[in-house]
């Protein structure tokens, strides 16, 4: 009797066990379900974050498309989209005044000096006179145009190795060939104090030199 009741005692104690134990799962469960929740939090912060990285990407391509303050860099001048003449002027005198035209669908730089080239026996450029330098590169939109004062002779006759030339070829930086231009009249005297100017905005700046 007594290990049948010891018995009991054991199998109380074995349904106590049992009965425990599932309570501590379900209450493991409750932790589990907690950890649910936590994790649904982290979903939530990365959902948030995912939705600040679009707005920053939209912004981005917003500005990519011409929203933002960016711009393209302007490309020098084309010379085979550039209109050149030249053409004598009564003052000074021995000057003649060289223009170019942007006849491109953009805006385009012409950067330092033409280069000049006056008969086809020439074996240099032309100088550039120094002195008129500008403060900026002149800059041309569409239509626009820039100009270059070109001294062909001293006035005062001092120049050295003068001569009549029949052909002017004009260089323009970025642009590795050159484009004839016609003398006006067909033909120009230069000697020794030939000079051309930097690229000016207009045509009084470029022949003051």
């Amino acid at each position: 009797m007594q290990r049948g009741g010891d018995g009991g005692s054991d199998n109380a104690g074995k349904a106590n066990s049992s009965a425990s134990a599932p309570a501590s799962k379900d209450n493991q469960g409750g932790k589990d379900n907690q950890g649910g929740k936590d994790n649904q939090g982290g979903k939530e912060n990365a959902t948030g974050a995912a939705g600040d990285a679009g707005v920053k990407d939209a912004k981005s391509q917003a500005q990519k498309s011409g929203g933002g303050s960016e711009s393209e860099p302007i490309g020098d001048c084309d010379i085979n989209k550039t209109a050149i003449s030249v053409q004598n002027v009564k003052s000074p005198v021995n000057h003649m005044l060289l223009k170019a035209t942007n006849k491109a669908g953009v805006d385009c730089k012409l950067v330092g000096y033409p280069g000049l080239k006056f008969g086809a026996e020439a074996q240099a450029a032309t100088p550039v006179n120094e002195d008129s330098k500008p403060q900026a590169v002149v800059t041309l939109a569409p239509g626009e145009s820039a100009y270059a004062g070109i001294t062909t002779s001293a006035a005062d006759g001092s120049g050295v190795e003068g001569g009549k030339v029949d052909s002017l070829e004009v260089f323009i930086d970025g642009s590795e060939d050159p484009k004839p231009v016609e003398l006006p009249g067909g033909s120009v005297y230069v000697d020794s104090a030939a000079k051309v100017t930097y690229w000016q905005t207009d045509a009084q700046t470029a022949l003051t030199w």
